[in-house]
């Protein structure tokens, strides 16, 4: 399968997790990929996977809460591959569990930062470059919480609602320029991200009984229908929502 050939894709906090398994299955595809990240032991790993196996890989560090960051990755991935067709706005974080009242004001800027205005900052530096290519796709990872609350994770859940409300903008104003935005929005996932509580067998099984298909996600799950929104095949779909997450949403 080449959906990718000669195309530039670019994929944040492709580290690990499910940026890592996007990162992976795009360069499968043929596409040439700027694996984004800001550990740069894991984004060098996931650029070796792909050029293991015959792909074509770079990787940049990038923080996206910085604008001048993720402007300077666009800036690399035309420079290195001469053009850019495909942006996966994966980078986040999970941020402090507190009530809203009580949520710190340094950890709320932090999470909005990354997760909402990282997003904000890929779209407006990626999507004039992907007109330039001729258009293409902008695919950003919100999360089932960008359309249900979410206790203790006010930030979070504000930041993700705002990923999808960002999502429909943007796919309205440059869906006639042939570039097409969409949001994914996975249940829990089995990503670093839960790490944490791994070790917290009810806590697991707490997170596991919230979603009807009886099991977390998996990275690849989520990859799979990245890349199909990044292709051709999803050549009528912008200004969507799609939630991958073992019924969560439909209780």
């Amino acid at each position: 399968m080449a959906d990718f050939d000669n195309r530039v894709a670019i994929v944040t906090g492709a580290g690990s997790g499910i940026g890592e398994a996007i990162a992976l299955l795009l360069a499968e595809r043929g596409a040439k990929v700027v694996v984004s990240d800001i550990d740069d032991k894991n984004g060098n790993y996931v650029v070796k996977q792909i050029t293991d196996k015959g792909g074509n890989a770079l990787y940049v560090n990038c923080n996206v809460a910085h604008a001048e960051q993720v402007e300077a990755l666009v800036s690399h991935a035309v420079e290195h591959f001469g053009g850019l067709h495909v942006l996966v706005n994966n980078a986040g974080i999970g941020g402090a569990q507190a009530a809203t009242a009580d949520y710190p004001l340094d950890n709320w800027q932090q999470v909005i930062d990354v997760n909402l205005s990282g997003v904000f900052y890929g779209v407006k530096y990626a999507v004039p470059e992907i007109i330039k290519s001729g258009g293409g796709s902008v695919v950003n990872i919100a999360s089932i919480l960008g359309a249900v609350g979410f206790a203790q994770s006010a930030a979070y859940v504000a930041a993700k609602h705002g990923v999808v409300g960002l999502t429909k903008s943007a796919a309205l104003e440059y869906s006639a320029q042939g570039v097409r935005v969409n949001a994914v929005g996975p249940a829990f996932i089995r990503t670093p991200l839960l790490e944490a509580i791994e070790s917290d067998a009810a806590m697991m099984n707490m997170l596991v009984s919230m979603h009807p298909i009886g099991r977390l996600g998996e990275s690849n799950e989520v990859a799979e229908i990245v890349a199909w929104l990044a292709s051709d095949k999803a050549s009528f779909c912008t200004g969507a929502y799609y939630p991958v997450d073992g019924g969560y949403l439909a209780q």
